[in-house]
C-alpha cells in the first residue's frame, strides 16, 4: 500500500523504489500483486510515464486514510511504551497531609518528572489554567476533562480540648447554634459550605470566622477558635493526637468523592497515564487508612 501511494505520488516505479531501497521492477512487481488481489488495474501504464486509473484514484484516497491511522496507531504506542518524563503541573488542595508524602513517593518513583504543584482551594478550569490534572471533590460536569475516583471520604466537627473546656461540649445539633463556629466559604460563590446530616434543614449556624481555604480552618480550631467541618482525612491525625476532639460524634456524617481530573485525550502523555495510576491505588488506600 505505501508503495502504491509512493508510485501515484512520484508518478513514477523508479523513483517510488528509491525511496524504499527497491528496483523499479520490484515495485512495479509488488503493484501487479495488489491489482490482482484487487482485481482492477490501478495504474495506466506506457513506457515513459504511468497514471493512474479511475480505480486507482479511488483506491489512493483510501489508503492516505488508512496509513494515516496506522501513523496514528504506532505514535499512541509509542507514546505509551515510553519513559514517564517532562513537567507535570497539578492543581491539589491546600490541606496536604493526606497527598503531599503520596508525592514524595511518585517523584521517587519516577525520577524524569518534574512535579510543578499548585496549592489551592478554587476551582479551577483545568484546559484554560493550563493544568496537566487537578484533585477536587465533588462531581465533575465537564465534558472535555477525564476523570477517575480516587476515593470516599466523609467529615468530622472538630474542636480543641480548649474550648470545648471553656465553652462546654454540645450534645445535640441544636446546641451548635450557641457556638463559635469556622466555616468554609467557596471562592467561586461566597456561599458557606454546608454542615451535612449533623446539622437539621433550616438551622441557621452562627458564623465566628469564615475561611476560602481549608487550611487555617484546621489552625484555627486546633488553637481553639470555635467548632469545625472538617475532612477526616485532614484531621484523623490531630484526633489521635488528641490536638482535636471530634464533637457529635454518633451524628450521622455525610461522604463526598475525591477525584483526579485530566483533559480528555485519545492517547494520553505516559506521564499523566502514570500520574493517574498512581494517584489512584495511593490515595485510594491513604483514604481508608484515615476513615478507620
Amino acid at each position: 500500500m505505501s508503495a502504491f501511494v509512493q508510485a501515484a505520488d512520484l508518478r513514477s516505479f523508479k523513483l517510488a523504489g528509491q525511496q524504499f531501497g527497491l528496483s523499479s521492477s520490484a515495485i512495479g512487481k509488488t503493484i501487479a500483486k495488489l491489482e490482482d488481489q484487487l482485481g482492477v488495474r490501478l495504474f495506466h501504464r506506457s513506457t515513459r510515464a504511468i497514471r493512474l486509473t479511475h480505480e486507482g484514484e479511488i483506491f489512493l484516497d483510501r489508503c492516505r486514510r488508512v496509513l494515516c491511522e496506522l501513523e496514528a496507531a504506532e505514535a499512541e504506542l509509542a507514546y505509551a511504551t515510553a519513559s514517564p518524563r517532562g513537567r507535570l503541573r497539578v492543581g491539589v488542595p491546600f490541606v496536604g497531609e493526606l497527598l503531599t508524602p503520596l508525592f514524595g513517593e511518585f517523584l521517587t518513583r519516577y525520577p524524569e518528572i518534574e512535579l510543578d504543584l499548585d496549592y489551592n482551594d478554587r476551582l479551577v478550569d483545568v484546559i484554560e489554567d493550563g493544568f496537566d490534572a487537578v484533585i477536587r471533590s465533588g462531581e465533575v460536569s465537564d465534558s472535555r476533562l477525564m476523570h477517575a475516583k480516587l476515593g470516599d471520604f466523609s467529615t468530622r466537627l472538630v474542636a480543641a480540648p480548649s474550648y470545648l473546656a471553656r465553652a462546654g461540649e454540645p450534645r445535640t445539633a441544636s446546641d451548635l447554634t450557641s457556638h463559635r463556629l469556622l466555616h468554609h466559604r467557596f471562592y467561586e460563590t461566597g456561599k458557606l459550605r454546608d454542615w451535612g446530616p449533623a446539622v437539621p434543614g433550616g438551622m441557621v449556624l452562627p458564623v465566628a470566622l469564615a475561611a476560602t481555604s481549608l487550611e487555617p480552618l484546621i489552625r484555627l480550631a486546633e488553637s481553639g477558635c470555635g467548632i469545625a467541618s472538617l475532612p477526616c482525612f485532614a484531621v484523623a491525625d490531630r484526633i489521635r493526637a488528641g490536638t482535636l476532639r471530634e464533637v457529635l460524634p454518633a451524628a450521622e456524617k455525610n461522604s463526598r468523592a475525591m477525584r483526579l481530573l485530566w483533559p480528555r485525550s485519545k492517547a494520553p502523555l505516559p506521564k499523566i497515564s502514570a500520574f493517574v495510576k498512581f494517584m489512584t491505588e495511593s490515595v485510594r488506600s491513604a483514604l481508608h487508612e484515615t476513615a478507620e
